[in-house]
């Protein structure tokens, strides 16, 4: 029976059901019987027979019907059910992420015949499925150091086109989302363009000269929004359900475009990316009633790109599933995967609760999102837009000054929702409120001598005091907080500061390209070496080192 089932739905084989265009097409495929009988119905030839009742049956019985993220689109797992799982459960691949980026090599239907009609068991059994029905992707390697070591900054130049790639036509059945236009990758494991890694990437473009760049890339990002309502974390179906720091306003201001019909899509975009955002799982209401917002996630299982991670803690902790995996996603899309910054205990990964933190950064972004709506309505003579948004930036301004400032520290932190108090601790967080202009000036002042004095490094900006063994918490730096803080203090009027920590930075840098001929993700700023922490190697490439550490010695020039 197995050979004739697979026979039978290897002729329907005709495409994809799995085409994750928008998030309207979720509904469509919440089982397997479903997705078959769109296929039979959207995509069979003619000339191909329609498989009896009962063949269909027996697929549903094989591949369990899949519970889809409201919202989001069809994903790996919602797609190939137990052969994800049994992939990612043997071990197939070291990394987690490598099966989720895997492309089909055949209709998706025909790969769910060949599972139900060979049921690989043992490892090889699986391993040679895998192989007949996937092409599995392998870290892109970054192209090798010149051992010349030319200047940082012809190296960085000479990595824009191996960054590069062309418009995308997602594979059906696959989890890349398809982009118009080309654009920038970080590199390494991550193959595909992530949401706030690109604003800072883009800095770089800038000071390159390739403008062009910035502007198809963001035809992508506003494409995405108007697919998806908002950006995904990354381009990848498993992607969807979540977003990252909303940094579109700032990638706009980097393009040196004015064409009046592509200004009116982006405004459009940004608009409908603050409704995402004010959605109500994304609400808090403060104490007096005022409005803040936090990081979360609707879905309520393991992320597909770091699946045995997350049901490893899950096993090691005893908690609750589902509020775990929210918690877990919601810092994913903080793109603080991970730091004590959302851990109950302020130390472990095992107490992880995002969902009840209210972020200082994410409040700060969303302020200069308003601020930057406002303008804009302002210059196309919206006076009721350019009110509303200047209402919401106001308000927003207030409540963070009167909920998220911490005197006593003399920093800004993030409010614990169930405590009704600020959590302990000072983290590189601090500086969103210089950076976006929303602090108040005395404050501003406060906060660059707390930055100074407690988290400047002898190599650059700690991301916090913990010491946790997680990537976002000393001693590790990131490129994207240096410019953040850097920004911030120049903001504030502390440019000699400013100056300083950008020079320490760019040693660190330095000191690691000299040795390796490499660009890293993150670095050990209290002994200028590669950083540590996370689920993953450390990744070389990389987007938004290039991009930081480009645009800092266009601003100061190469560290002394």
């Amino acid at each position: 029976m197995k050979a004739i089932l697979a026979a039978a739905l290897l002729a329907l084989a005709g495409g994809s059901v799995a085409h994750a265009a928008s998030p309207q097409r979720a509904t469509a495929h919440k089982t397997v019987k479903g997705k078959a009988a769109k296929h039979r119905k959207a995509r069979r030839p003619r000339h191909h027979a329609a498989a009896a009742p009962e063949v269909v049956a027996e697929v549903a019985s094989c591949i369990p019907p899949a519970t889809p993220i409201v919202g989001a689109v069809p994903t790996p797992l919602d797609l190939y059910g137990p052969i994800f799982t049994a992939v990612q459960t043997a071990r197939l691949y070291p990394d987690s992420k490598s099966f989720a980026d895997a492309t089909p090599l055949r209709p998706h239907a025909a790969i769910l015949a060949d599972w139900c009609a060979t049921q690989p068991e043992t490892p090889d059994q699986l391993h040679a499925f895998v192989q007949r029905n996937f092409t599995v992707p392998m870290a892109a390697p970054t192209p090798p150091a010149d051992p010349s070591r030319p200047p940082v900054q012809d190296h960085i130049a000479a990595l824009w086109p191996h960054l590069t790639r062309p418009p995308l036509v997602a594979t059906p059945g696959g989890s890349a989302l398809s982009l118009p236009e080309r654009y920038v990758v970080p590199g390494g494991r991550f193959r595909e363009m992530y949401y706030w890694d690109s604003y800072f990437t883009m800095l770089g473009l800038k000071a390159d000269g390739h403008g062009d760049l910035i502007d198809s890339m963001l035809a992508d990002f506003v494409s995405l929004v108007e697919r998806y309502g908002h950006i995904p974390n990354g381009t990848r179906s498993y992607y969807v359900e979540r977003s990252q720091p909303p940094v579109l306003y700032l990638m706009m201001a980097l393009s040196d475009t004015h064409d009046p019909a592509i200004e009116a899509r982006r405004l459009k975009a940004l608009i409908r990316e603050h409704d995402f955002w004010m959605q109500a799982e994304h609400v808090v209401t403060m104490p007096d009633g005022s409005v803040l917002n936090r990081y979360y996630s609707h879905a309520d299982r393991p992320r597909e790109e770091s699946w045995r991670e997350d049901v490893a803690l899950q096993a090691r902790t005893g908690r609750d599933a589902g509020p775990l995996y929210r918690d877990i996603r919601a810092a994913a899309e903080s793109g603080w995967d991970f730091s004590s910054r959302w851990f109950a205990d302020g130390k472990t990964l095992a107490t992880i609760d995002t969902t009840n933190v209210v972020p200082v950064d994410l409040n700060s972004l969303l302020y200069g999102m308003e601020g930057a709506i406002a303008d804009s309505c302002r210059g196309d003579g919206d006076v009721e837009c350019a009110k509303r948004f200047d209402a919401l930036a106001n308000a927003r301004r207030a409540a963070v000054e009167k909920w998220l400032w911490d005197d006593k520290g003399g920093r800004y932190g993030d409010w614990d929702i169930a405590k009704h108090a600020l959590r302990r601790g000072l983290s590189a967080a601090t500086a969103f409120p210089l950076f976006t202009g929303l602090a108040a000036q005395d404050r501003a002042e406060i906060v660059a001598s707390t930055i100074s004095d407690s988290l400047v490094a002898p190599g650059g900006l700690r991301t916090t005091q913990a010491r946790t063994g997680e990537q976002w918490d000393a001693p590790n730096g990131w490129p994207p907080l240096q410019w953040i803080a850097i920004e911030g203090l120049n903001r504030a009027g502390h440019e000699t500061a400013a100056r300083e920590l950008a020079q320490r930075f760019l040693a660190t840098v330095l000191h690691e390209y000299r040795a390796s001929g490499r660009m890293l993700e993150k670095y050990d700023v209290e002994q200028a070496r590669p950083g540590g922490g996370g689920e993953y190697p450390l990744q070389d490439g990389f987007g938004w080192t290039n991009g930081v550490v480009r645009a800092l010695i266009a601003r100061y020039g190469r560290a002394q």
